[in-house]
């Protein structure tokens, strides 16, 4: 039985009170929330009720450890953990692993470094300077990592990563410009926002003002201290930070017990052990404990696909074994993932999103896909950006879609895969985490590549006949112009979905309230659209397709057309995304919360699961009413939106 939980209402007195509300929607952030580190006060350290004193020296940071390892602050004691040293430093290349590889993208050359580089999330805007575009005519306000955002953003597409027109873009051989929320010299003309991709702000450190009031932080670090990423400053200079947190999960693990979570304040300081390797986020973000830790689960996967967990043998012969020579040249593809953290929902939806197509045109691709696997091929995958047209796969073979969206970050982040035909080992963590497969990567056309996964390691030429064939199959039946085609056009719109009501409700008359079907009167629907969204004042959805492990998601409308009202929204469904799989109590079926920014209303049964967002001034009814109409509009359109049928291909 459907049923409604944590219901927030807010009722306005009036339109004109909300609308005064509502002006803060692009308000500058507060900076002087305190740095986004572990925090200065005095603090002791408890475990498993056992107040310590120090670790060493005496520690700052106080951890109360439960026994379901849960973790509560306590304000007591002062000092510092002792502070790691500089390890020696060992040198190994990946080919040292045990694979076999015909052409290795990481060993293309190191990315040159642009002195003074500046790095931007699809979140942030830099604002124009008066030697490169002229005057900077908008208001900026500063963003949670502290550089200048237009206050009027364009919008970006929340269907993964790309939507919109896209344009050509020639690639250097040094670091690319990444416009808006297309990564490696994609463009998205309605974006504003232009991030640079690789290590941001390398000239920090723990002791830099604007390093601690970044809202949030992703370390990797060796069981040893030693460090491996950071997504701010330099790792070497931050040596000593990351045995503070060492100490901190050593601490608690000699106690018997594993450290997940340090709340401080607004901050979450979220663990995640693996072995030798520690990851590390602290955020003050307002994203949720669930969200935070399967973002270090993506971020330890994008490691695996590059060295498969092997690592921990090297770790076994020497603690202060250096991972960072193997993760060379890397540093674009971890800070690529974690853009992706807050630009696509396939992070937390745990989905794909296909390249809407006509549905004989999908066919015509996954016909010849599934001509070119046999007994070594396991996966054919063809793909435009983060995008999926076409899967082919052998018997019994599944592909998870979190194996999908790192690989395809690992293969659009890195430059060289676009400048040649390449043969690399990689490995797939949902698949097989321990064992190497090998990736024929060739790009086609624009954007869209090949992706052939072998067991062979000897099939370069074998593979690079098949994509041939592919190739010419593809070219004479229109298959990437249509996918040009679908990618310059917008997606989904709230503004298209049809007005006029259908007697006929979502599959077999099983809607979200039998009081209210979708015979919604036309006029009701208008007086609550209010000139701005789809009808009944919707403003934007998700819909996840639970079957097939794909997503859909509407484009921005306004007043979505703001980078943080879309990142706001973003969050606010991952919240909710993270209440409704909460266990216990739970999984709810049902969620309606209403709040000064929007509705939002979400509907889960065994075939779906619907994220939407409405106007805060929609009634509760008509917005259920809407809800049943997205999801038949979704079904007439699925054989375009989705990719359907794939034989003996299913997870």
């Amino acid at each position: 039985m459907a049923r409604e939980s944590y219901p927030l209402p807010l009722d306005c007195t009036s339109a004109e009170e909300f609308y005064e509300s509502y002006e803060d929607l692009f308000e500058e952030e507060d900076w002087n929330s305190g740095p986004c580190y572990l925090p200065e006060k005095n603090h002791g350290v408890e475990a498993n009720g056992e107040f310590e004193k120090g670790i060493g020296k005496k520690s700052d940071l106080t951890v109360s450890v439960e026994t379901d390892g849960r973790i509560n602050p306590k304000m007591e004691g002062n000092g510092v953990l002792n502070e790691g040293q500089d390890e020696e430093e060992r040198t190994l290349s990946i080919g040292q692993i045990g694979h076999i590889e015909e052409q290795n993208p990481l060993n293309k050359g190191k990315i040159e470094r642009v002195e003074e580089q500046r790095d931007f999330d699809a979140d942030q805007i830099e604002a124009q300077s008066a030697t490169s575009e002229g005057p900077v005519s908008e208001k900026t306000i500063m963003t949670e990592d502290g550089v200048s955002e237009a206050e009027n953003g364009s919008g970006i597409s929340s269907n993964g990563y790309e939507a919109g027109t896209s344009n050509g873009v020639s690639v250097a051989s040094t670091v690319s410009s990444v416009i808006g929320d297309v990564i490696m010299g994609q463009f998205n003309d309605r974006s504003g926002a232009e991030w640079m991709p690789g290590k941001g702000h390398e000239n920090e450190d723990d002791t830099s003002i604007t390093w601690r009031k970044r809202k949030k932080h992703f370390f990797i670090l060796s069981h040893a201290g030693k460090p491996i990423f950071t997504r701010y400053g330099d790792e070497n200079k931050l040596a000593g930070f990351s045995a503070t947190l060492q100490a901190i999960i050593s601490f608690v693990e000699n106690t018997g017990d594993n450290i997940k979570l340090v709340q401080a304040g607004n901050h979450q300081i979220v663990f995640s052990v693996k072995g030798p390797i520690y990851l590390v986020c602290i955020s003050c973000t307002e994203e949720p404990f669930q969200a935070l830790r399967v973002q270090l689960e993506f971020l330890y996967g994008q490691m695996l696909l590059i060295l498969t967990n092997s690592i921990e043998k090297y770790f076994r012969k020497n603690a202060k074994f250096d991972m960072r020579p193997l993760l060379g040249g890397t540093d674009v593809v971890f800070s690529s993932l974690i853009h992706a953290f807050t630009w696509n929902p396939a992070t937390f939806l745990h989905a794909y999103t296909c390249v809407p197509l006509p549905y004989a045109t999908r066919q015509a691709a996954g016909g010849i896909l599934q001509d070119i696997v046999d007994s070594q091929i396991l996966f054919a995958i063809l793909m435009c950006r983060h995008k999926v047209i076409s899967i082919a796969g052998a018997q019994k073979a599944t592909l998870h879609p979190d194996d999908i969206l790192l690989l395809s970050n690992f293969i659009v982040s890195t430059e060289s895969f676009r400048t040649s035909e390449s043969f690399s080992p990689i490995c797939l963590p949902r698949y097989n985490p321990t064992a190497f497969l090998h990736a024929y990567v060739q790009y086609l056309k624009d954007d869209s590549f090949l992706v052939v996964l072998t067991t062979d390691s000897n099939g370069f030429y074998r593979l690079r006949d098949c994509r041939i064939q592919v190739e010419s199959v593809l070219n004479n039946s229109n298959v990437l112009s249509e996918v040009k085609r679908s990618m310059s056009n917008a997606g989904l719109r709230v503004e298209n979905l049809p007005c006029e009501p259908t007697l006929n409700s979502v599959h077999g008359g099983q809607g979200l309230n039998h009081r209210h079907d979708l015979a919604v009167s036309v006029r009701e629907t208008k007086r609550h659209t209010a000139g701005i969204g789809g009808p009944g004042g919707l403003w934007h959805f998700m819909y996840k397709s639970i079957y097939l492990d794909q997503y859909v998601a509407s484009e921005f409308s306004p007043p979505l057309n703001g980078h943080r009202a879309q990142k706001r929204l973003l969050r606010a469904y991952e919240n909710l995304y993270a209440s409704m799989h909460t266990k216990p109590p739970g999984p709810h079926k049902m969620q309606y919360r209403r709040d000064e920014n929007y509705i939002l209303l979400c509907w889960i049964t065994p075939d779906f699961e619907l994220y939407s967002a409405f106007d805060p001034l929609a009634e509760k009814s008509v917005a259920i009413a809407v809800c049943n109409r997205v999801c038949q509009w979704l079904r007439d359109l699925e054989n375009e939106i989705f990719f359907i049928g794939a034989g003996p291909f299913s997870w």
